[in-house]
């Protein structure tokens, strides 16, 4: 697989304070990508630089083959590179679907005439934005406003705005925080459904079991530099990702690790019984 996204020596500076110090990171394409690491990490810095909205000290920020360090944020979207905000940057006098169709068209000045000359392109807008809805599970949702519905299901609405775009990459910055048991099952039972159709995900969440599950390749950030990297296996088993983690989510990790043995034991003693 080829690289969609690289980063080489990324680095992010306010100041005296380094939040990203040379990160090298890569997201290859059709592959399901996590970036991990403990509050004041540098994780939402690292999504704002490589979507242009903070400026970057040093390095290079390479998507589909392109340099894009002086790329606008709205061009890097037109490029095919998406993201979803922890703020819930929706539009409250518009309707779930209207949220998306926005997104989904991603007007450019010669809009209207193309819409005269060639309807079929509303027509495509129309589909993206019924896929969204339908792959996240809120296709109900579509005539409701922003302020009806729950701070979960805001969070759904807003990963379904990212992919209305059909961007080739879609970074997803925390979208279970905030989401019930349920809702964060139905956000990751879909996850990998982006994958099939055109898209890599990156994915940066708090949720452990989420990334830990879903992902293909794992990246492990901790004081603004990468600590650890490999597949979901090697970065559970790694001293250094598990010093990061001590606490809180260092537990949750060992309790998963545990279910997981307890669920494969409780298999075979079924299978030795039968």
């Amino acid at each position: 697989m080829s690289a969609l996204l690289e980063t080489f020596g990324l680095s992010v500076t306010y100041g005296a304070m380094t939040a990203n110090d040379s990160i090298d990171l890569k997201v290859d394409e059709g592959a399901l990508v996590g970036l991990i690491g403990p509050n004041g990490a540098g994780k939402t810095t690292f999504i704002d630089a490589i979507t242009g909205f903070t400026p970057t000290s040093a390095g290079r920020v390479m998507f589909d083959g392109k340099e894009i360090n002086q790329y606008a944020p709205v061009e890097r979207t037109r490029a095919g590179l998406t993201r979803t905000f922890q703020s819930l940057e929706l539009f409250e006098d518009l309707t779930v679907a209207d949220n998306l169709m926005a997104a989904a068209e991603q007007p450019k000045w010669w809009s209207v005439f193309a819409d005269i000359v060639s309807p079929r392109r509303k027509n495509a807008n129309t589909e993206q934005v019924e896929w969204a809805m339908d792959i996240l599970g809120i296709s109900e949702l579509r005539d409701s406003l922003p302020s009806d519905l729950s701070h979960g299901q805001r969070k759904l609405v807003s990963v379904a705005r990212a992919l209305a775009a059909k961007p080739k990459l879609v970074l997803l910055d925390e979208p279970a925080a905030g989401l019930d048991t349920a809702e964060s099952q139905v956000l990751g039972s879909h996850l990998r459904d982006f994958l099939g159709n055109g898209m890599s995900v990156f994915l940066i969440d708090h949720d452990m079991g989420l990334v830990l599950n879903v992902c293909d390749y794992i990246y492990v950030l901790d004081f603004g530099r990468i600590i650890a990297h490999g597949t979901p296996a090697e970065v559970r088993a790694n001293p250094a990702v598990i010093s990061a983690y001590l606490g809180e989510s260092a537990g949750e990790m060992q309790a998963e690790s545990g279910a997981a043995v307890a669920g494969l034991t409780a298999t075979n003693e079924q299978g030795e019984q039968a």
